[in-house]
């Protein structure tokens, strides 16, 4: 007994096989939506970049125009400070010169009076004058003109019977001492020495005892 071979169905769609390749074809020509979307991103990144440049130099310009302004104002500080001590350095070397002219001054003022009172003294007639009235003339010239700069503020050394002090006085002779007490100490004074405020004028001009 023959079994019955199954036909191949030659009627089959022909179409089928060309609708395969053509979807394959599609889908190898269709492209993703990965690939689709991909230029866009990348065109807005770009954008992005170029805007984050614009605005760096941007910052950049404005923080350069701001230190500019701020240097320029600091020099212009600069310049009205040093105008300003310029100024208060000429007026206070000008009040300075001002109150020493004024102070010279005054002494040369008071000195002045001494000097009015030596002039009596030398005008005195002689033939009349007795040597008591002049030396009381004198005396009274010495008082005056010690008082003024007593009122100057000078002070008086006198330093006799005193320890010799290198720093207020000059030795211009030695004298033997006769003893060890005596040893270094003022003999006598030849010239009065003199200070103003602290400042000595003149140093006593003294002899000293020294042991031989």
């Amino acid at each position: 007994m023959r079994k019955s071979v199954p036909k191949v169905d030659d009627e089959a769609d022909p179409d089928a096989g060309s609708v395969d390749a053509e979807a394959t074809d599609a889908h190898d020509e269709e492209p993703s939506e990965e690939d689709e979307g991909d230029g866009e991103p990348r065109a807005e990144a770009a954008e992005e970049l170029d805007e984050e440049d614009d605005a760096g130099a941007t910052i950049d310009a404005g923080g350069t125009l701001a230190l500019r302004e701020e240097l320029e104002d600091l020099n212009d500080r600069h310049l009205r400070l040093a105008a300003e001590f310029n100024n208060f350095r000429r007026r206070t070397e000008q009040e300075r010169l001002g109150a020493w002219s004024r102070a010279q001054a005054d002494i040369v003022g008071k000195m002045l009076g001494v000097l009015d009172d030596l002039q009596r003294v030398a005008q005195l007639d002689t033939s009349n004058a007795t040597v008591e009235t002049i030396m009381e003339g004198i005396d009274l010239v010495e008082r005056k003109f010690v008082r003024m700069l007593e009122d100057a503020g000078v002070e008086v050394h006198d330093p006799r019977d005193e320890p010799f002090d290198p720093e207020v006085m000059e030795a211009m002779m030695r004298v033997p001492a006769a003893s060890e007490d005596g040893d270094g100490t003022v003999a006598e004074v030849f010239e009065k020495g003199y200070s103003l405020k602290g400042v000595l004028i003149r140093p006593a001009r003294v002899s000293v005892y020294v042991l031989g």
